[in-house]
């Protein structure tokens, strides 16, 4: 399954993912800009959070083949080959990303590569991995979480697992106020979308998925649930905001891990 960086054209996008994806690029310049210190962070391998460690410790003890899909900066990547991963495979649309990610695998000699594709549509093979990874940022991208889930499931083998930590789908609710947790007058949980007004993404589309709408979506795939489990903590905050949010009264994160079951015996 190992695949060279593709830098080759993205397939026919809608005109929000398209928008979309400019945002990104542009956001994913910091990925390049703060080369240095991204690689110290990666060669330190202490991009997973205890909790992912803790859900995937079995599974990367088998020494699984990874597909990482969205994999932005690709810090998890290796992260994930240090804890056991025989190889990962990122994918994601941004070119200025994936680029940057490959530049760090390739000198810091893990087995990652990238693959520049819009989701869903994955080129890869069905089947092919061990353990598909997502999260941080990866699930507001997406339009239609449907195609996406069922995509996913496409590329695990049978008895695979499919695992997401991923911001809680409530966060959109809560203000960076200081001094105490407020809710947001101008969005809602149920809504579909809203419009990114904070760095790094200010201007992109983000769509809104419940826990109902995403643990419905895994299940149409023919995915089983594992494990579900909600925290306080954010898995990124700005450095200069002290949210009173993020002071563990009000869900922040979740991780879901699933898997596809095998043939019966």
């Amino acid at each position: 399954m190992t695949v060279g960086a593709v830098l080759g054209s993205i397939p026919l996008m809608d005109a929000t993912t398209r928008a979309n994806r400019a945002v990104w690029e542009t956001a994913s310049q910091k990925h390049v800009q703060e080369y240095d210190e991204l690689l110290a962070e990666a060669a330190s391998g202490s991009s997973l959070f205890g909790a992912e460690r803790e859900l995937l410790g079995g599974i990367l003890g088998r020494a699984p083949r990874v597909v990482h899909l969205q994999s932005g900066h690709g810090l998890e990547d290796v992260a994930l080959v240090k804890a056991g991963a025989r190889e990962v495979v990122g994918v994601d649309y941004s070119t200025v990303a994936t680029g940057a990610a490959q530049r760090r695998a390739d000198e810091l000699g893990v087995a990652c590569r990238y693959v520049v594709a819009a989701l869903p549509g994955a080129p890869l093979a069905d089947g092919c991995a061990d353990l598909v990874y997502t999260g941080k940022g990866a699930l507001i991208w997406m339009p239609d979480l449907t195609a996406w889930a069922g995509d996913a499931a496409r590329l695990l083998r049978p008895d695979a697992h499919l695992f997401i930590y991923e911001s809680h789908p409530a966060v959109p609710l809560w203000t960076w106020d200081e001094d105490e947790p407020r809710i947001r007058p101008d969005r809602s949980y149920f809504a579909r979308r809203h419009v990114n007004d904070t760095f790094p993404a200010r201007g992109a589309v983000e769509w809104q998925w419940t826990l109902g709408h995403l643990i419905t979506a895994l299940a149409t795939a023919g995915l089983r649930l594992v494990h579900v489990a909600e925290y306080p903590d954010p898995f990124w905050r700005p450095s200069h905001v002290r949210a009173a949010a993020w002071n563990g009264a009000l869900p922040n994160a979740f991780s879901i891990l699933a898997r596809r079951p095998g043939p019966p015996v």
